[in-house]
């Protein structure tokens, strides 16, 4: 009977000591919940700063994508002929059928109609801008609208006199103090200068290099004489006549049947073959 009692305490012992080894392994296998949580939350963060990282990425990348190239400067493809203001093409493989369209004495009246107009047809043109036709808030703007067209202003003199009638110091006056006045307005100094009447000096055009300025006159114009005072009169003779010729530099002005006739003189040039060409591709910088 010892014995059996014996027996059955060593059992006892050995089965106790078996539940206790299986709860060990099993509290090995089995992960403290404090440190999981730790642990999920460390690879949470991780991943969350992964995320906002390619987010970050994503959003400059965006924002690069978003923002307009920076304008370039075009490289030159015509030169203005100094002795006759043609447009000349710089090598034989650039379009020489062209012909440059310019617009004196602005903003006055009809300036920025004729800006519309010349917009909606994609023709580009200088607009030789008139000092004395900016004294008001109204006429800033009205050049500036030009300007955000995309055309280009230049120098037509402050005041509009007879050059050789002026002291060098006139003279310089004229020119310097209306591109002052356009930089004032547009954020830009002209790059052309036309004088009143074609008329310069030795001192004028040394004065307009100096400011980085290409001196022209123009091929031929007809709006200031009375017979072509219509919008059909002035159409027929700036297509018709035999001064029209691949590089002609065309004037015009700020007239109301210039204004009304521009759409027709347009497109009757290009009916012939010619193209208006771009003054930002014309070289202004030896």
């Amino acid at each position: 009977m010892k014995k059996l009692i014996w027996i059955l305490l060593v059992l006892l012992v050995f089965v106790t000591a078996c539940e206790e080894s299986k709860t060990i392994n099993s509290d090995d296998k089995v992960p403290n919940q404090e440190n999981t949580k730790e642990q999920t939350d460390d690879v949470d963060e991780e991943v969350k700063a992964e995320e906002d990282s390619e987010k970050e990425d994503a959003e400059k990348e965006e924002e690069k994508m978003s923002e307009p190239e920076e304008d370039k400067p075009l490289e030159a493809q015509y030169i203005i002929n100094e002795e006759n203001s043609s447009v000349m093409p710089l090598n034989d493989s650039i379009n020489e059928k062209v012909v440059l369209l310019t617009i004196d004495d602005a903003p006055h009246k009809h300036s920025l109609e004729m800006a519309k107009t010349l917009k909606e047809l994609n023709a580009s043109a200088i607009f030789f801008v008139n000092g004395h036709f900016l004294d008001t808030t109204e006429e800033e703007e009205i050049l500036k609208k030009i300007h955000d067209m995309g055309f280009e202003i230049g120098n037509h003199t402050y005041n509009h006199p007879l050059l050789p009638d002026l002291s060098k110091e006139e003279q310089k006056k004229e020119i310097i103090s209306l591109n002052d006045r356009i930089e004032e307005i547009i954020g830009e100094r002209p790059e052309f200068f036309r004088a009143p009447n074609g008329e310069n000096t030795d001192f004028s055009k040394e004065v307009a290099k100096d400011e980085g300025m290409v001196v022209m006159k123009w091929t031929y114009g007809y709006d200031w004489v009375t017979e072509y005072r219509s919008k059909e009169a002035i159409t027929d003779i700036m297509l018709e006549t035999n001064l029209l010729s691949k590089g002609a530099n065309l004037l015009m002005h700020d007239h109301e049947w210039t204004a009304k006739a521009l759409k027709d003189i347009v497109t009757g040039l290009r009916e012939k073959g010619y193209e208006m060409v771009d003054p930002s591709l014309i070289q202004t910088e030896e």
